[in-house]
Order: structure tokens, then sequence, then C-alpha cells
């Protein structure tokens, strides 16, 4: 019974840990073996019988019977007159069997093996944690807000486990307070030491993509094909789609009768912007398509360069740029072609002037902010009041107004 006894005193955190019996029997074997070692030199002459049913071990010695002057090996051999106090008819050169008693390792050596099963116990446990999670790298998951911390949030599942949220893997625009329910997906596990670290991302590309599975039918059944995805995290995202079946209408099934499907991924993604449209394999078309709301006149693609001269009338420029840049920026991901926008219908007799003709006055910077809602001349800025200049970029009043009075002065000389 001490041996029953003392594997329940190890086993005591079992419930609490989800391990089974069985594995930590075979857990408790390898940690006795370890102690036999240490204090015998070899555990070769041992034998661990386990009983997981009952919860029970033995530990069994086995020596050689040698002349009672001819004992070299303790581990290994017993002397006759000891061999005959456990049996009185042993006899030289017979095999002796003598059970160990955990109590017999001492009080030093349990808690040693406590603590051994304590840290291979965790060890399992942290295993079984990184294969269950590696299973779970691209798939959407839920778990609650536990700790905000600066740089990032904790949270906990259902049964407990740790799942990091670094700020960059964050919507912009995400808050969070302890006990909200966040959804993310999985995006790597990796082991710090011995224990999994599991990072969750709301940024990935990846997520949306999850969430359009989970939200329209027709893409979880594979009826529509998710071609690819790009996106400025709670911004603007860009998303092409297809179907191989000429029934099933891929932007209309993804969107929804006045947006219904699309507008809980909308939600969840922070009011992040969508375009879904149709994805082909014809190059200039899926351009035209990407840098839609714009209405394109004409595609000239370099496959060499991988670049597109893309030509649209004045007042479909600024659609094609999109704010801050984002709608031709985001066209030329999906579409994998530098574009460059060319305006239709600028005359030589408007003499106008690139900004970049202005660097030795004007800050790159600021001819950037100008470019990035697709003001890349000097009469195109000077179309707009500085209201509108002001609203438009991330500019200060002064700023703008500085450059409008050297723009004028170029033309009044």
């Amino acid at each position: 019974m001490e041996n029953i006894a003392l594997i329940e005193s190890f086993s005591e955190f079992k419930d609490d840990k989800l391990i089974d019996r069985v594995t930590l029997m075979a857990i408790l074997e390898d940690v006795f073996r370890n102690a036999l070692k240490k204090k015998y030199g070899s555990d070769d002459n041992f034998d661990i019988i386990i009983n997981p049913d009952k919860g029970d071990m033995e530990i069994w010695r086995n020596r050689v019977v040698v002349a009672d002057d001819e004992v070299e090996d303790e581990n290994q051999e017993i002397a006759l007159s000891e061999a005959r106090k456990i049996e009185p008819d042993f006899e030289v050169g017979e095999d002796v069997s003598e059970e160990v008693k955990l109590i017999d390792l001492g009080r030093r050596s349990i808690l040693a093996l406590r603590q051994n099963l304590i840290s291979k116990i965790h060890e399992h446990d942290n295993t079984n944690l990184y294969k269950q999670f590696k299973d779970l790298v691209g798939e959407i998951y839920s778990a609650e807000v536990h700790h905000v911390r600066p740089k990032v949030v904790i949270l906990v599942d259902d049964e407990g486990n740790e799942i990091v949220l670094p700020k960059e893997k964050q919507i912009p625009s995400d808050f969070f307070r302890k006990g909200d329910n966040v959804k993310g997906i999985i995006e790597h596990v990796e082991l710090k030491g011995n224990k999994p670290q599991i990072v969750m991302s709301r940024t990935s590309e990846k997520f949306l993509e999850k969430l359009f599975e989970q939200e329209i039918p027709e893409v979880f059944d594979g009826l529509i094909t998710i071609k690819k995805v790009v996106r400025i995290p709670g911004e603007k995202a860009k998303v092409a789609v297809d179907s191989y079946d000429d029934r099933i209408d891929p932007v209309g099934a993804c969107v929804g009768m006045k947006g219904s499907r699309i507008h809980g991924i909308v939600r969840e993604l922070q009011n992040e912007n969508i375009d879904v449209i149709n994805y082909t394999n014809n190059p200039q078309l899926l351009i035209t398509r990407a840098l839609s709301p714009a209405k394109v006149s004409s595609v000239k693609i370099d496959e060499d360069k991988k670049t597109a001269e893309v030509y649209l009338k004045l007042e479909e420029v600024s659609k094609a740029i999109g704010r801050g840049g984002q709608n031709i920026k985001l066209a030329g991901f999906l579409t994998g072609y530098d574009l460059d926008v060319i305006r239709e219908g600028a005359t030589a007799e408007e003499d106008d002037v690139e900004l970049t003709e202005f660097s030795d006055e004007i800050d790159g910077w600021v001819i950037d902010e100008f470019a990035k809602i697709g003001l890349d001349t000097a009469r195109s800025v000077l179309k707009h009041s500085v209201e509108d200049l002001v609203r438009r970029t991330d500019l200060e009043e002064e700023t703008v107004r500085e450059v409008v009075k050297i723009l004028k002065e170029e033309f009044e000389d």
C-alpha cells in the first residue's frame, strides 16, 4: 500500500491537468527509473510493474547470489548470507528478486521525484498544447481578454490556454476591455523555452479570407473561390473571387442584397471598406476591375517590368488613387503590377508643371501627400480650394497655403 499512497500523492493534480492515468503511469516509470539510476548507478536490473487501473506500481531489484566475500557490485550482486535472510534455501548463482519500496529511496529522493514528475507532466502538457495549436494555424479562433497591456493583449480560451495578440497584429482602431470576446486567426505557434507561445492576428489577409468562408456558404462549400486578398487593416481591402459555375455571380453572392452578407465581416474588421471583384486571367481587365470605383479608359502593360500605364479621364484620377493612395496601392498588390496613372485630356497649352519640379521649394514628403490623392501637377493642386486640400490630405493649413502661394507665383511669372 506504500507505493499506492505515494503514487496518489504524486498524482493529486492529475485531474487539473486533464492527463489520463495511463500517460501519468508512463511518466511515473520514466521518473522512477531516473531516480533508481541516481541511487544505484543503473536501472538495468530493475523491473517496474505498473497497474494503471488500480493506480499501483511495484519496483523489483534483480541480483545474482554470490559468496559472501565475492561481492563486487552491490547493485547487481547479493551476498549468500543476505540472500538467505530473504529465502533460507538460496544458493550461489541463483537470481534474487527483492521489492523496493519507494520509501526506501529516502525523503529527499521522494521530494525530488515529485518535482521531476511535475516538470515532466508540464513538459507533456506543453507538447500536446503545441501540437494542438500547430494544427490550428491559419484557422479562426476566439478567446476572452484577460489582460490589456500597451504592446500586447493577453487572451485566455475556454480551456485556460493563454494566447497573445501583439499590438502590430491588432487593427489600429481595435479597443479591448477585460472580458471582451476577441476573434482572430492563429497566425503561428512557437516554443519559448519549453512553453508554447500562441500568437493571434487580426491584420492577416488570411483572417479576412477565413471570415468569408465563415460568413458566406458558397465560399465554405467551394462553389466560390477566393483567388487573392489584400488589405490595409481597418481601412480598405480588395478580394478577388471566382466561380467555376456560370450560374453563380461570385461578387453578388459575397456581398448579398444591399450588402447584407458582407456587413458582418465589415463590422468585425472595424468598418474596413471591402471591395469584392471578379477575378480574371486577363491582366488588363483585372487591373481595370481592381481600380474600381474609377472608370479606366485603357491599360498598357509592360510584362518584363511588371508595370502598367493606366489611362484615366481627369475626373477619374482621384477615384483611382483613393484616400491616401490606398486604392491604387491595393490594386497594385492585387494585380502584381506597379501602376502608373496617365491623365487623359491634359493639353500642352495648359502649360502644366509636375510638382516634382518644385522640389527645391517644397519638401518631398509634402509633394508625396498631394500625390496620394492624385494631385501631382501644379494646376491639379490649384483647381482645389485650400480648405478642400487640408481636408483631403494630412497637411496643416499653413503648409497648404504656402504650397499654393509657390505654385501661383510660377504661373504669374
